[in-house]
């Protein structure tokens, strides 16, 4: 019988397990106003990253949210791609924005920075530049773009701790860089988020931690008070615990799915597919292929997961747009996800390659 080979799968070892056990002993689990594991995972993460500041989360959405809410988006618009998880723009909503769709790079699937420029509009007040797939987008770019027009650089890393730009940890360039640490993240927990910031406003830092907590403020032991809406995002010890254990150990989990990402590239006969790059973390790794459906239902039945990553958000049914987005459109009619992950053996990713490569022939 063939072993299911799945397309996500976190890598943790006895260090994990023994990291929630020590955790869960001390029955402190909650740290709204953060704790031993937060405080610890944020100051190694903003190390890791070489960031100003970390603020941790419970949630990769919950970044996007925080992160947005700093630059008063409410009535402007801010610049996204449609490809990509709807979080990315349900964050601009929840501050009361308007997202505006545009295309992206059929070589990186990132944010095309032509596609940008031509959206700008005097309400145009941010850009929300996603690392697809793990693949870093262009950001020397969008930073001129933002710099000419007076923007705000928002980056969504949820695919993207360790990818690398400019010989620099991605969490460094933007003015906030949103992270997830979702289960099937390179970096996993059980829930989790981050955002990093590199602006000279140091006042950013204790917003975020305001609001990450429901509005708590001018705490002193049983006393606080209130002075801004704020939200239960806060993230717990238990995840931190496993988070701390899994930054350790990011590097070398990334450079595994790096070499089976050139692995990939290299031997599977198709060339509509993610390029190889050593600056990218490859979260997932995309191929485009014709007749989609025929061919997830045979990989399939050959016991290999894949996915797809993603329905464009224009075209959901909230966000239903006329917007002609030619070259998005195109490619999410073909692309589909397949494992990546440290966990997979040599010949799983032999099987992996063969059973596609055996598909693309017929």
């Amino acid at each position: 019988m063939k072993k299911q080979i799945k397309l996500f799968d976190p890598v943790i070892d006895k260090k994990e397990i023994a990291s929630v056990v020590k955790t869960l002993k001390t029955k402190f689990w909650a740290s709204g106003g953060g704790g031993t594991n937060v405080n610890s995972f944020e100051e190694k993460f903003k190390k890791y990253t070489g960031s100003k500041s970390c603020v941790t989360v419970n949630s990769g959405t919950a970044a996007l949210h925080l992160a947005l809410s700093l630059f008063d988006i409410k009535n402007n618009e801010v610049i996204l791609p449609s490809l990509s998880f709807v979080s990315t723009a349900h964050a601009i909503v929840y501050n009361g924005g308007k997202p505006v769709f545009t295309d992206i790079d059929p070589k990186t699937l990132c944010i095309d920075p032509k596609a940008i420029e031509n959206s700008i509009t005097k309400k145009t007040k941010a850009i929300i530049a996603v690392h697809f797939g793990g693949l870093p987008a262009n950001i020397l770019e969008i930073k001129k773009i933002c710099k000419k027009y007076n923007l705000f650089l928002i980056e969504d890393a949820a695919h993207a701790t360790g990818s690398t730009f400019q010989g620099k940890k991605i969490g460094t360039h933007a003015d906030a860089v949103c992270f997830s640490f979702h289960p099937v993240k390179n970096l996993a927990m059980p829930t989790g988020g981050a955002i990093t910031l590199n602006g000279k406003n140091k006042k950013y830092e204790n917003i975020l931690k305001i609001k990450r907590w429901c509005g708590i403020s001018d705490r002193n032991g049983s006393q606080y008070n209130v002075k801004e809406l704020g939200w239960n995002y806060y993230m717990n010890e238990i995840s931190a615990a496993i988070g701390l254990e899994q930054l350790k150990k990011i590097d070398k989990m990334n450079s595994r799915r790096k070499k089976i990402a050139k692995q990939y590239f290299n031997e599977i006969q198709n060339s509509e597919k993610m390029p190889y790059d050593k600056n990218c973390s490859y979260h997932f790794y995309w191929i485009q292929v014709e007749n989609r459906e025929r061919f997830m239902k045979e990989m399939q039945n050959e016991k290999i997961e894949t996915g797809i990553h993603y329905i464009p958000i224009h075209k959901m049914k909230y966000y239903s747009s006329k917007i002609d987005l030619p070259i998005t459109e195109k490619i999410a009619k073909k692309i589909v996800s397949i494992p990546i992950h440290p966990n997979l053996t040599q010949t799983d990713i032999q099987r992996i390659i063969k059973t596609i490569n055996n598909l693309l022939k017929n």
